[in-house]
């Protein structure tokens, strides 16, 4: 058997090779004979079926089979040649050539993806300059209003007048489609927000002008992907009155207050309470300036110096990835353009191959960058972060979780969490020099 592995560079292999008739025969015997042990056929007991009915039944199979392995076997010879472990290679194997000969025996030609070897240098000289962020004492205040104002109880509105965007209407309402009240329909003296976008849409806005103690029909239609599919996108009546207007009562800076703002400390004052919001301010401020200017500079100069090979795999993996959603922009004539002349699409791919390039190394380089720094994030914080935010939006944490398994976003939510901690790690690092 003619073979030959040999490295394009050291992120990328090729192995060929021509596969001998007698190989593959072989192989079929072997898999032909493993298959008669198992097999059910009408008319020979279980276990007892001779190769040669295995064979001629399930010739085409067999003959699949017997290729396969001869295929693994040429794979694993060439990844042993070129002394790449199996945990070094990223993604599938490429079969770039199969062709079949007239006398019985297989070219091949498999392509192969491995990890680069990321030399880093001396990558921390290369961090930006980091500016110490500082918070104003208005804008302390102005967080501390607002939390005073969010936790500050609803009075009744001294003065009778028509309800405005914002308030707090105090509402009785039954809800009909058809002339028939639904059930989760009905409320009374419910404390509905004005403008906050809790209610059906049109509902809230037309609860605006109306008086105290007014009744009012108000029309709307559910969204098309309502919850309730014996509502969704259906018109439904609301018989609405109006007890009473509420707004918010004066917010108390007091020490009890900030002690209700922070239950699990003790002898908390009001300025226990400014020097927490500081804190949380100013690492809000850093991790908007880290994320929005450092991160994209430094990273930015580390693809620029640093040099190494790529999986072409993977970057044209990224160039497919980049290309679908350009398509998504496009008209249905050019589209149409596009599925009539292949030259443009490569026009295209070409055009997008820089910046597909520049993402998998930086790719590359943050992974390398975690290893030098020691910064991991387990699955589990993976899991964590995204039950906090599933929660958050109101959704079932278990099947959001399950979305993103299916739709394998799990292994970049997981690198996106590491790129942020390990970089946050360098820049607090530099800052504290």
């Amino acid at each position: 058997m003619e073979f030959n592995a040999q490295r394009v560079d050291e992120a990328n292999a090729v192995i060929s090779a021509s596969i001998a008739k007698e190989t593959i025969e072989s192989n079929l015997d072997k898999v032909a004979k493993q298959a008669a042990k198992t097999m059910d056929i009408q008319g020979f007991r279980k276990g007892k079926v001779p190769v040669a009915v295995v064979k001629q039944r399930y010739a085409d199979k067999l003959t699949e089979d017997a290729e396969g392995e001869a295929l693994r076997a040429i794979l694993a010879d060439g990844l042993k040649e070129l002394n790449i472990a199996n945990e070094d290679l990223i993604g599938e194997p490429s079969i770039t050539k199969y062709d079949k000969k007239e006398d019985g025996s297989v070219e091949v030609e498999v392509k192969v993806a491995t990890k680069p070897n990321v030399d880093l240098g001396d990558y921390k000289a290369l961090i930006p300059a980091v500016e110490e962020k500082t918070v104003s004492e208005d804008e302390v205040n102005a967080k501390l209003e607002e939390m005073a104002g969010q936790s500050a109880p609803l009075v009744k509105i001294t003065r009778k007048r028509m309800v405005r965007d914002q308030d707090h209407a105090v509402i009785d309402f039954e809800g009909f489609v058809d002339g028939v009240a639904f059930e989760g329909g009905k409320a009374e003296k419910y404390p509905l927000h004005v403008g906050s976008g809790s209610f059906i849409p049109g509902f809230e806005e037309q609860v605006i002008g109306m008086k105290y103690e007014e009744s009012k029909d108000i029309t709307v239609t559910f969204p098309e992907e309502y919850q309730s599919k014996d509502l969704a996108g259906k018109e439904a009546v609301f018989k609405v009155t109006l007890h009473e207007i509420q707004e918010k009562a004066a917010a108390e800076l007091t020490d009890e207050f900030a002690q209700k703002m922070l239950p699990q400390e003790e002898n908390v004052t009001i300025d226990t309470l400014k020097e927490k919001i500081t804190e949380q301010i100013k690492n809000e401020v850093k991790a908007k300036y880290y994320r929005e200017e450092l991160k994209p500079e430094y990273l930015n100069t580390l693809v620029e110096k640093l040099q190494f090979a790529l999986p072409s795999s993977v970057v044209d993996q990224e160039v497919n990835h980049a290309l679908n959603n350009k398509v998504r922009t496009m008209s249905e004539d050019e589209i149409k353009v596009l599925q009539e002349d292949a030259a443009k699409v490569e026009e295209i791919r070409e055009e997008l191959k820089a910046e597909a390039e520049s993402s998998v190394k930086a790719t590359f380089i943050v992974d390398a960058l975690a290893k030098a720094e020691e910064v991991e994030v387990s699955d589990q914080e993976v899991t964590q972060v995204l039950y906090f935010e599933a929660m958050q939006m109101g959704q079932n944490p278990q099947d959001v979780l399950k979305q993103y398994e299916e739709a394998g976003y799990l292994p970049a939510i997981k690198m996106s969490m590491i790129e942020e901690r390990v970089i946050s790690k360098l820049l607090d690092e530099k800052l504290g020099n």
